[in-house]
């Protein structure tokens, strides 16, 4: 047996007692479970030739949670005793009051392994981790003069979760995550200017410490950066876009994606409330969330209510079909869980959440439509944003982007910003490229105070009208 197993049945009270108090604290609601969690993460920082940070954290504990209807009682605890379980147990009894609820069924079984158990921290040892930043480092820096400054980051985490059922039905999962970035800092002129590049998934850190892995990151970085270093300023107007493959996909995630959520639809505070059935994007934008894809960031074997992933179609040829589910909303909507039910940790209740959100490709090639641009620009990277769910309203700037009149690809531009709402993008999409991919594995989503790993693709996309922010006069 594996010394360093989570079993908090064994280790921390027995599974017939905890069974006991799960079932007199949801007596006479419609669902509720027990989540139990261990969770170890490593994160390490190589900057400016050293190492400067080190973290290491570990915690453990358990959710406890009863539904009845719209409401749900939750209680949590980093002590993982029977006492502790009991006290909980008089908090989520407030959410069932006279009871009267009916029962859910229990999630379906899987046996589905998408991803290793292996523990990737340990998998690794620590002196080899410090080498292989102090490599990157070096790397980078001899691969250009103007290099004057290297970040790199190794992140390694491992979280094993049990879910227990009333009914005693129960679910377990050991979900393993790493990540590797690399970001350089050039100058040239008196300008600087700074590139990044990264990814990972729910793998080992063989494959990340490679240096054929980190090498390919380094590089990548540092074109980044040395593209932004001749970049001039953005222009300003309403525009054709055309937006790269992979990454850029973090638009769909946040101007669509969380408006396709099942709680934000069921209280219609989503620009997507009430449209199901009904054209929402151009014919042949289909849109999926799909947790089954093996070894991706966003995957999950089964979600954080034991609900197996699945793959989900949203939108199908234009039209709206499906919102992503937990129970809780599945049931109020009166239709099936999407295996969408995620949570940050024990101490949060889960909600409708993303796992892989992407776009299906089209048939144009890549080159052909970026040469349709007129007028515009073609944006292949981007960092941070901000998105109004209830409206899909966003801002999002770009980190890597190019000026295209008449077809041809100019000069790379900087301080571009893409306005819009998500609906209407959607709607206005004239284009899709046959090069959909999924991102390179970095997504990290937040929803009312929590963060959980997802991913994001699509193809080469060509949106006509969108408004771009720039400083050019």
């Amino acid at each position: 047996m594996n010394p360093d197993a989570f079993r908090p049945f064994h280790d921390s009270f027995a599974r017939e007692d905890a069974l006991r108090v799960l079932r007199a604290a949801v007596d006479g609601a419609d669902d509720g479970e027990l989540f139990l969690e261990r969770r170890r993460s490593e994160a390490l920082v190589f900057d400016d030739g050293r190492l400067r940070t080190a973290n290491y954290d570990a915690a453990e504990g358990f959710g406890l949670r009863a539904v009845r209807g719209e409401v749900a009682g939750y209680a949590h605890s980093t002590e993982l005793s029977e006492s502790a379980l009991k006290r909980a147990a008089q908090t989520v009894r407030l959410a069932v009051g006279d009871g009267g609820g009916t029962w859910a069924d229990a999630p379906a079984a899987t046996n589905t392994r998408l991803y290793t158990d292996a523990d990737p921290i340990a998998g690794t040892a620590f002196p080899v981790k410090i080498d292989t930043l102090r490599e990157i480092d070096a790397f980078a820096r001899d691969l250009d003069s103007r290099v004057v400054q290297v970040t790199a980051t190794l992140a390694a985490s491992i979280q094993q979760i049990e879910i227990l059922r009333p009914d005693g039905h129960a679910v377990r999962d050991t979900r393993p995550m790493t990540r590797v970035n690399v970001s350089v800092i050039v100058e040239s002129g008196g300008r600087r200017e700074t590139g990044t590049a990264g990814g990972g998934g729910r793998i080992g850190l063989d494959g990340l410490i490679d240096p054929a892995d980190w090498q390919a990151k380094a590089r990548e970085a540092l074109r980044v950066a040395l593209v932004n270093l001749e970049a001039v300023p953005a222009p300003a107007g309403v525009m054709e876009v055309a937006l790269g493959p992979g990454w850029p996909g973090i638009l769909l995630h946040e101007a669509v994606g969380h408006g396709l959520e099942g709680d934000f639809n069921r209280k219609g505070s989503s620009a997507f409330a009430g449209l199901m059935g009904q054209q929402v994007a151009a014919r042949g934008v289909t849109v999926l969330d799909d947790g089954t894809i093996p070894d991706r960031r966003g995957s999950i074997t089964v979600d954080d209510e034991g609900t197996p992933s699945a793959r989900n179609v949203l939108i199908d040829d234009g039209i709206l079909v499906g919102f992503m589910q937990d129970r809780q909303n599945a049931r109020l909507m009166g239709v099936a869980p999407t295996g969408n039910g995620r949570r940050q940790s024990f101490a949060h209740i889960p909600m409708p959440r993303m796992t892989n959100t992407y776009m299906l490709g089209g048939d144009a090639t890549p080159g052909d439509l970026v040469a349709d641009v007129r007028d515009g620009i073609y944006a292949v990277g981007f960092g941070g944003g901000q998105v109004d769910i209830t409206n899909g309203k966003f801002v999002f700037s770009c980190t890597e982007a190019y000026r295209v009149q008449n077809g041809r690809v100019g000069a790379p531009v900087k301080g571009a910003t893409l306005i819009g709402d998500g609906a209407t993008a959607l709607r206005r999409i004239r284009a899709l490229g046959n090069d959909m991919a999924l991102d390179p594995g970095m997504g990290n989503c937040g929803k009312q105070g929590q963060w959980v790993p997802v991913g994001v693709g699509q193809p080469t996309v060509l949106i006509d009208g969108l408004t771009v922010g720039g400083s050019a006069v």
